[in-house]
């Protein structure tokens, strides 16, 4: 409720002179932001916006005075009465159009901070994203409208919301190659990382956490958590020859060796089987989406293991039955089969299924490139198998004809002379 003494001296102020407003204006504004009981600050100092905004003063007596309250507005301390005046500030700038743009840009940015403290990370990025950055009256450079979307971008992944977050980075990308700032640059290519992360896109995650590591201007222990990063997106990213590379580039580097997850690093890196206590001391330490459930009802790291230890047997065995293979897998005979049917179908494992003889034979590594199905698997290798006979077939019959025409000229040469 508005206190009686700044009521009675707004009343005073609308029936003085324009000429002694504005000190008038400045003198209670003053007043307010030092006196005003904690209780009556927000109701005072909208009361005081709202006659402000609603007297006939011209733009340029007018101007100086709304900057002068949002200067005393964005020192307000309490965060529940900077949320309740910022928002109704907000409404009664809007119809003033574009000649207040620099206030009302000051007033969002001070809003969408306070609701950040008060983890409304959404209703701070909403905030930012109705900020005018096609001012008429500034213009914006693209480093100050990149750190604008920036902040939108990190108030969406602190909510785990990615599609807003990725729309928001998408409009970073447009501009980012004409930003100067390297702390703007530096927090694109971490809220990159962040997304990719958070889609479950291991592998761009991965090298863009890697790329981080590698920023010479970031802090060594920031380095070495971008690092962590890089290695915990590289386990779970789906098992192939693009993982592998990941791997190598991740394993030779010279820093690996101090980041607490190197020991399950090399295991993966060398195709070795992981045994269940190293996996769930892994676990133990990765984030919630790391262990979200996926359609077929097992984790993101259940199946990233699953797949690196079916690359791992197929570095052991030539072929095996389904039955061992589950076993080996610490899985069903049918989950393994199937986790490997896809992986030859995707090109991350060479090899075909015999499902008559229940028999998974294993060729060596994958192309990385996806095969259109089983059957034209196995008459591709069939049908190699064929081009191998015939053509040893065609070397023996010439190997025999060489011995007789050697062994037996005389009637080497009759046949021929017949045909």
């Amino acid at each position: 409720m508005v206190s009686a003494e700044v009521r009675s001296a707004l009343q005073s102020i609308e029936a003085a002179s324009v000429s002694d407003k504005p000190t008038q204006y400045n003198s209670l504004l003053q007043g307010i932001t030092s006196k005003s009981p904690a209780d009556n600050l927000a109701a005072d100092l909208i009361a005081y916006a709202t006659t402000l905004l609603d007297d006939n003063l011209g733009v340029v007596v007018l101007r100086p005075l709304v900057s002068n309250l949002v200067e005393h507005y964005s020192k307000v301390e309490d965060l529940d009465t900077k949320v309740e005046v910022g928002d109704r500030l907000i409404q009664l700038l809007a119809p003033k159009g574009a000649q207040y743009e620099e206030q009302d840009t000051k007033i969002k940015e001070t809003l969408a901070d306070a609701y950040e403290q008060q983890e409304e990370f959404v209703k701070s990025a909403q905030t930012l994203s109705k900020i005018s950055l096609e001012s008429t009256q500034k213009s914006l450079s693209d480093d100050d409208k990149a750190k604008i979307w920036i902040r939108i971008v990190r108030c969406y992944i602190e909510e785990d919301d990615t599609t807003a977050a990725f729309g928001a980075l998408n409009k970073v990308k447009s501009v980012i190659h004409n930003v100067t700032d390297k702390s703007t640059k530096l927090m694109f290519q971490l809220s990159q990382a962040r997304i990719y992360d958070a889609q479950r896109s291991f592998l761009d995650a991965a090298q863009a956490y890697y790329t981080m590591s590698l920023e010479s201007i970031v802090d060594e222990e920031e380095r070495l958590q971008a690092l962590s990063a890089a290695i915990v997106c590289a386990v779970l990213a789906p098992a192939g020859p693009q993982r592998g590379k990941m791997l190598a580039r991740l394993y030779k580097d010279e820093r690996a060796g101090q980041v607490e997850d190197f020991p399950i690093l090399e295991k993966i890196f060398f195709d070795r089987i992981l045994k269940p206590e190293e996996i769930k001391a892994f676990a133990d330490k990765l984030q919630p989406h790391h262990l979200a459930k996926t359609s077929d009802g097992s984790t993101v790291l259940d199946k990233a293991i699953l797949e690196h230890n079916l690359l791992g047997a197929s570095k052991l065995y030539n072929n095996i039955g389904f039955d061992q293979l589950g076993e080996l897998l610490n899985t069903s005979a049918e989950r393994a089969e199937d986790y490997a049917s896809k992986m030859f179908e995707q090109g991350r494992l060479a090899g075909y299924i015999d499902q008559i003889d229940r028999l998974i034979f294993f060729e060596g590594e994958g192309s990385g490139e996806r095969k259109t199905g089983h059957a034209e698997r196995i008459s591709g290798r069939e049908l190699r198998k064929w081009d191998a006979n015939v053509q040893g077939l065609a070397e023996e019959v010439e190997k025999v004809t060489t011995m007789i025409q050697h062994e037996h000229p005389d009637f080497y040469a009759s046949r021929m002379m017949v045909h």
